[in-house]
């Protein structure tokens, strides 16, 4: 080999070899997840998993009534992708052209249950919520949190709403209604299986028959404002992954996509 053609060689060589052992950084993500209050324990493990898995990708999460939620999507919050207790809030996103075309998922189901005190022995039912000694009803405000609609929609059924709309207190969430009853501010409460089931210092004292309210489906987006939308694809469809469903049914979620 000529010399000339030698050096051009070990050139060319040395190109290819630094190219293969090139290892740039993966570009730097931050998400923005907001999802219902019910979700917060699940959606906090399977953030941290994800974190894990992908050392680029750092994740802030937002809580709260899937109600507020929408709104402040549909005031501009900066959120990449949402999660809701409802597919009514999902519904005025969509309506709104505010959710990525082809991204919507019915990811999770769930159970509406009357929850009380540890200690309580009276109310074994929602009929119960209907005696003089019961003075306090804790539900999610009906207009905005997913599990007080749910509730209004399960009294009505049963013909109790009227006898028991006096007594009720509303939460701004679930949570709220929850602490309520385990702090003893309310006699008794109505939330989500899944929440109940966190806590150890309430009982169930009936599960709601699932023909009585609307089916209860978490149904999940990436919002059209996203600037990372390949990367909020793929943290959704973690969501669905055997890892995040594992994580999921463990807090009592049951999963639907």
């Amino acid at each position: 080999m000529k010399l000339k053609n030698l050096f051009v060689f070990m050139a060319l060589t040395g190109v290819l070899f630094t190219a293969g052992c090139s290892n740039t950084p993966a570009k730097k993500v931050d998400l923005t997840i907001s999802a219902a209050a019910s979700l917060k324990d699940a959606m906090g493990e399977i953030t941290e998993l994800y974190m894990t898995e992908n050392s680029n990708v750092t994740i802030t999460t937002n809580f709260g009534s899937a109600g507020a939620l929408e709104q402040q999507i549909e005031q501009g919050a900066d959120v990449d992708v949402f999660v809701s207790a409802a597919q009514k809030q999902m519904d005025a996103l969509a309506d709104k052209d505010l959710l990525q075309k082809d991204t919507r998922i019915d990811l999770l189901g769930n159970k509406l249950v009357l929850i009380v005190p540890k200690d309580n022995t009276e109310i074994t039912g929602f009929e119960d919520l209907t005696e003089d000694s019961v003075k306090a009803v804790a539900m999610g405000e009906i207009e905005s949190v997913p599990v007080g609609q749910y509730a209004q929609d399960t009294l009505t059924s049963l013909g109790l709403l009227d006898q028991i709309a006096p007594k009720a207190v509303y939460g701004k969430d679930v949570k709220t209604v929850l602490n309520w009853v385990e702090t003893g501010n309310a006699d008794a409460g109505i939330v989500y299986f899944t929440d109940a089931e966190g806590s150890d210092l309430v009982k169930i004292a009936a599960t709601a028959s699932e023909d009585t309210h609307k089916p209860i489906v978490y149904p999940a987006a990436v919002i059209n404002t996203s600037t990372e939308l390949e990367a909020s694809k793929a943290f959704l469809d973690f969501l669905s992954s055997h890892e995040a469903v594992k994580i999921f049914e463990k807090y009592g979620f049951e999963f639907k996509g």
